[in-house]
Parts: C-alpha cells; sequence; structure tokens
C-alpha cells in the first residue's frame, strides 16, 4: 500500500524547489493561504452531508524576503475553534469528539516571490508549525466558521458551507463521459466533419445534440484561474477545487506528496453508503489523472505507480474509506503494471490485480471474451491508446509503435476503442452492481492530447468517438432495460483556445512552395470564401468503412482552417497529418535545451505562425472558457444553466443520495 514516507528525499526537493520551474507572473507562498496563518480546507468551502475530510492548520514564520516575521519562528501555541451558524465556539477536538489532540509538526519550505527571485536564485524560505485533524465530518446543513488565532492576535477565518441532505437515491446508476479539454467550438467543428449539410441543414447531428438539458460549468482552480486535468477532475469528483497536478486533497506545505488534507469522493461516498459497483474507462494510459483521481489523494499526479497501487489497495498511511478497488479498470499505460522501475515498487501489477480475483485482457478479443461477473483489468498498450484516426484510417501508424502491453518489442495490436471498453464496462457493471447501480467514468483523453499539439483533425476525430460512444451507450442501457434508470452526463474538465475561422485550399496551398509565408496565407478563405464542409462529400476510391457519423474523407481539396489562442511557434499547412500525430515545436542544436522553435520537419508546405506563448513551452496550453455540461435521465434537469465544476459533484451526489445527517457505511462490501 502507499505509504506516506513514499516520496522521501525526492518528495522534499520537490517542495522546496516547486516554484523554481514555473514560468509565469504569479507567484504564491501557499496559494490557499494569503495570510501566514493557513486554514485547510480554506474559505468558501461547500461540504456534503457526511463527507469525510481531514483539517490541516499552518502557521508560517518567513525567515527573510518580503514577508519575514518573529524572526523565522512560527508559533507553536496557535489555537482552532469552530461554530455553526451563529452558535458558540468550541474547539477543534471539542467540536468533533476526538479523543486527543493530533501531535505538532514542524518542517521549513522555500519558494520564490517573483521572477526577479527566481533569476537571482535567492528564494524565500519558511519555517512552519502545524497540526492535522483526520477523518471528520459535518453532518447538519448550515454555515460553518473555522477561527484560527496566531502570533498573539492575528486570526485567519474559514466559512464553510455544509449543502442541504440528499439521503434518496433517484438514479441506480451514473454514467460520466469526460471529453478531456472539449469545449463548445470542437463540438461544432465535429459536427462539421461528420455530419453532412444542405443549404445550411444538418441531414444529421451528434448524439449529444439530441440531450435533452445542456448547462455550462466555470473551471477555475483554487488558486488559478487556468486549470490542469488532475484538479478540474478533482473537482468533479469531490466537489472541492485544489491546486494544479492535485487530485483529493488541498495541498499543503509539507514535504511529503502523501500526507496533505483530503476529501471524500464520490467513489468513496459511493461504496461507502450503497455499495455499488465502479468503473473507469480511459483512452490514456489508466495511471493519467482524469482516471486516478477518482482513487487518488495526493499533490501530484506524476507519482503514476504509487497511483496504480493506491487505486487497487487504497490509501494505508492514515485511516480512510475503504473503497476496494474498481470492479473494471480499462485504458493504457502498461510501463505502471510490467514490473520495473515505473511499477510501484517494481512490482508486476497485472500479477496484483490478478491475485485480487480480476480477469487480466491486454487486446480486444480477450476483453470482450472476459466473464461478466468478475471484476476486469485491461490494459491494451503502453502509453496512451493510439487515437481513432490512425487506429481506423491510417493504422500503419499504430505499426510503427513499439507500445505492447506485454512488454514485448513491436506495437500494441487488437486494441479497443472507447467504444468497445465502455459497452463492456456496462456489461460487468450492470451485472456486479446488481441492485445497487453502477457509477462508471469513461474519458475521451485524446481530444486534449491531440490539441496540446494543434493536430486537430486527431482531436476531432477522438471527439466524434466519443460521440459515437454516447450514442452505443443509449442503445446499450435500452437493451438492459436501465435507460431510465441510468442518469448520463457529458462534459469536460477544461477547454482549449481552439476555433474554426475559415477553410483552406490545400492544392492552392501546396502550389506555394516557392513563395514567401504571407503569400501562403491567401489559401486561407474567410467568410464567404470559407466554402462548405468537404468532409462529407463521397469520393470515388475512398471508403473507410467507418459508417455513419464519420467524414466519409478526411483529406479533402478544401479543408478546416482552425487554430488556437495559445500555442508555440509552429508552422500550419492545415489538413489531416497522414504519419502520426504532430509535433509542433522542438529544441534545435546549439541552442538552450529548453527553447523550442518550428520543427522543421513538421508541415513543410505550409506557412509559420507565431507563437503567443514563452519559449519554453512547447505545445499548447489549457484555456479559461466555461465547459458544456450535458444530462439525460434522472435528475438531468439540474444540470442546466451556468455553475462551478464543484457543482458537477453536488449535482450527481444529490442524485446518488449521498449526503446523510450520521455516519452511513452500509457498502464496501466486496464483490
Amino acid at each position: 500500500m502507499v505509504s506516506s514516507r513514499l516520496s522521501g528525499v525526492l518528495a522534499l526537493l520537490a517542495t522546496s524547489l516547486s516554484v523554481v520551474h514555473v514560468s509565469g507572473q504569479t507567484f504564491q507562498r501557499l496559494g490557499t493561504c494569503p495570510t501566514l496563518g493557513c486554514i485547510l480546507p480554506p474559505d468558501q468551502q461547500d461540504f456534503l452531508p457526511g463527507q469525510q475530510f481531514d483539517i490541516r492548520f499552518e502557521v508560517h514564520a518567513p525567515k527573510n524576503g518580503s514577508e519575514a516575521f518573529n524572526d523565522g519562528v512560527p508559533d507553536e501555541k496557535f489555537t482552532v475553534t469552530i461554530a455553526k451558524d451563529n452558535g458558540t465556539p468550541k474547539s477543534i477536538a471539542s467540536f468533533f469528539q476526538l479523543k486527543d489532540e493530533p501531535s505538532l509538526e514542524k518542517w521549513t519550505f522555500s519558494w520564490f516571490e517573483d521572477l526577479f527571485a527566481q533569476d537571482a536564485k535567492t528564494p524565500s524560505v519558511v519555517n512552519v508549525a502545524s497540526k492535522i485533524y483526520r477523518r471528520v465530518a459535518l453532518y447538519e446543513p448550515g454555515t460553518y466558521t473555522v477561527t484560527l488565532n496566531y502570533y498573539s492576535g492575528k486570526t485567519t477565518t474559514a466559512t464553510w458551507v455544509v449543502r442541504p441532505l440528499a439521503t434518496k437515491k433517484k438514479a441506480k446508476n451514473v454514467i460520466l463521459f469526460i471529453g478531456d479539454g472539449m469545449t463548445t467550438n470542437m463540438i461544432t467543428a465535429a459536427r462539421l466533419l461528420g455530419h453532412k449539410s444542405i443549404n445550411g441543414k444538418y441531414q444529421s447531428t451528434l448524439q449529444l445534440d439530441k440531450f435533452p438539458t445542456l448547462g455550462h460549468q466555470m473551471t477555475h482552480s483554487i488558486d488559478s484561474f487556468i486549470t490542469d486535468s488532475a484538479n478540474s477532475a478533482s473537482a468533479l469528483y469531490t466537489g472541492h477545487k485544489t491546486t494544479v497536478n492535485a487530485m483529493g486533497v488541498y495541498v499543503d506545505s509539507s514535504p511529503d506528496n502523501f500526507d496533505d488534507p483530503k476529501v471524500e469522493n464520490v467513489i468513496e461516498l459511493l461504496k461507502r453508503i450503497w455499495g455499488s459497483a465502479w468503473g473507469a474507462v480511459t483512452t490514456a494510459f489508466i495511471a493519467d489523472a482524469t482516471p486516478t483521481a477518482l482513487t487518488a489523494h495526493t499533490r501530484s499526479r506524476y507519482d503514476y505507480g504509487a497511483l496504480i497501487e493506491q487505486a487497487l489497495n487504497g490509501f494505508s498511511n492514515t485511516s480512510w474509506t475503504k473503497m476496494d478497488g474498481p470492479d473494471v479498470y480499462f485504458g493504457g499505460g502498461a510501463e505502471q503494471f510490467l514490473p520495473g522501475s515505473a511499477s510501484y515498487q517494481g512490482k508486476d501489477y497485472y500479477a496484483e490485480f490478478a491475485k485480487r480475483g480480476y480477469s487480466v485482457s491486454l487486446n480486444k478479443t480477450s476483453l470482450l471474451a472476459a466473464p461478466n461477473d468478475t471484476r476486469a483489468l485491461g490494459i491494451f498498450c503502453k502509453s496512451n491508446l493510439p487515437v481513432w484516426l490512425d487506429r481506423n484510417i491510417f493504422p500503419e501508424n499504430t505499426l510503427k509503435l513499439k507500445n505492447d502491453p506485454s512488454g514485448a518489442s513491436g506495437p500494441a495490436k487488437d486494441i479497443p476503442g472507447q467504444k468497445e471498453m465502455t459497452l463492456k464496462a456496462i456489461d460487468i457493471l450492470h451485472k456486479r452492481g446488481g441492485k445497487d447501480g453502477f457509477f462508471l467514468m469513461s474519458e475521451a483523453a485524446s481530444i486534449d492530447k491531440q490539441m496540446h499539439v494543434l493536430d486537430y483533425e486527431r482531436a476531432l476525430g477522438d471527439l466524434l468517438e466519443l460521440d459515437d460512444t454516447v450514442r452505443a451507450t443509449i442503445q446499450k442501457l435500452k437493451d438492459l432495460g436501465e435507460l431510465d434508470n441510468t442518469l448520463i452526463v457529458v462534459t469536460a474538465d477544461h477547454g482549449h483556445g481552439f476555433d474554426v475561422f475559415g477553410g483552406a485550399d490545400t492544392k492552392y496551398l501546396a502550389a506555394q512552395h516557392d513563395k514567401d509565408d504571407r503569400h501562403k496565407r491567401s489559401a486561407v478563405g474567410v467568410y464567404h470564401e470559407s466554402g462548405l464542409s468537404q468532409y462529407t462529400v463521397e469520393q470515388p476510391g475512398i471508403s473507410y468503412n467507418t459508417g455513419p457519423n464519420f467524414p466519409v474523407n478526411w483529406d479533402p481539396r478544401y479543408v478546416i482552417a482552425a487554430g488556437t489562442g495559445a500555442a508555440p511557434d509552429r508552422r500550419e499547412q492545415y489538413g489531416v497529418g497522414k504519419n502520426g500525430s504532430r509535433t509542433p515545436a522542438v529544441t534545435l542544436p546549439g541552442m538552450e535545451a529548453n527553447d523550442y522553435y518550428v520543427n522543421p520537419t513538421d508541415r513543410t508546405g505550409g506557412f509559420v505562425v507565431n507563437g503567443t506563448l514563452p519559449t519554453t513551452e512547447s505545445q499548447g496550453v489549457h484555456s479559461l472558457t466555461d465547459v458544456p455540461v450535458f444530462a439525460q435521465g434522472p435528475c438531468s434537469g439540474n444540470f442546466g444553466g451556468v455553475y462551478s465544476n464543484t457543482d458537477v459533484f453536488f449535482k450527481i451526489a444529490d442524485c446518488l443520495g449521498l449526503g446523510h445527517p450520521t455516519n452511513k457505511t452500509i457498502g464496501g462490501k466486496g464483490r
């Protein structure tokens, strides 16, 4: 099991230099703690009744820098009170009826106050005194005020709100689809590619277009307005925002990645209260942020091996909810399962899962043959699954890979897609969940991953695969008689600044090879000259056998001209890249190792587009945009409007009846 000492010296080093690698304008001593007294969870947090969490208090004493205070000696005699509504404040131990006060902890960390300090290599050093109260819960709805008193008169206050009770289970099952990085603009572009229109009227539409409820969620993280996939997934699963790279915790300043104050997530609540089955499906490596945020409690999404151990065996260094491992776990990422340096303690995690009674599948044929009454692990390649476009349109690209999940040399073969994995997951979860139902998260990961490398056709191909998976899922639930019992939510964790702004004539652009870049740009048509979509126009000799709802021609002469607002220097040629996913920017011989330039071998017939990011960034980055939320089934009407990403959790939790006035623990039984 994962130990709190897992990271040791490396974790201490990572903490003490945590800001060194940040290229940006805003530096923070501790993002949720603008004063020298820190309360975690911080001010303005909401809780589900009965949701278990840890509370940490820190008192900081900077030794140097603009905040230097008290000669660097933290107040070890700080006190804390908590009061409900206008009630009498009580000590934390008294309020939560704890037998003992936790021990005082002390440590030191350092940070850079700004870019000038970073350039000068002059960190500010901070000494800390801290206490942490483990596994408490608030059961009564209302407003709670927590007050930290320190340094003879200084106070820090946090206001917490406990949401209304939700004790009735209104949906037997929940399926949460996450299109990683997916925005409304991408959905619009995918519709243009996959669905034919005549005189401006679509002859068919996406399955997402048919959902009865559409809302939007704001994706900010707790201490920055641009999020990453770890803390945004954590917000969707816990109802609590956190810091970039963190999952299931509020980030503290301690040297250990695994001792930060935790908060119970939807899976842990569901297992504890109802004993339901659950599973995760992803087209990424399974240790990636979106799937592991269902089980992880860490400030670092990059402890991949430990996160697989945590998914299987739970959290071991403190008392915590037992969720007993997934019933279904499908994706890529064989590196964390093969014995070696990338797996936790070098163990064979295929064998570890098998010891726990899991069937183990390494290809689609084995997956489809796996029994539905047995817990199932399916790992189908190293790293991420090849994208839909390469699996179905340019399969020769997959043969270049060395990603066999068994560890053998050569490519992975017979790989399932998101649809095959999701449908098999439903079969297993339906069988194993029985009357207690199930929760399934299914992620289309490479919408995001291909947007990062500015490979828009590959990103949109995976978005169309997601839509096709949703369509097949609805039919599967109908066949099982479970559609009316199942809340289906389709959303994203964050967005990218992508849009289509016109069309491009690839034939004309290719003919301008001897012209300068400004002239090449005349191949782009805007407004009336953008023309009509050619992706749905059949051409003699071109047939992919991918069925309806996908383009019939991925390589027409006239293609979408698309771009993103946050990207490195690159060359744009438009049209699909036939040789695999692109690498838009690279380092060059003789130049600095972290300085990126236009890749001289990428899209060589195009024109250079200047970037908008620091030159240390080799890919596009996430954006501020709100992202859509589609819902159908029980409780779906609650998902309309505009709200925080944390409210997705509360809406799902309300539908599943997860908010209780007592420590309800009737589930958790093994299956």
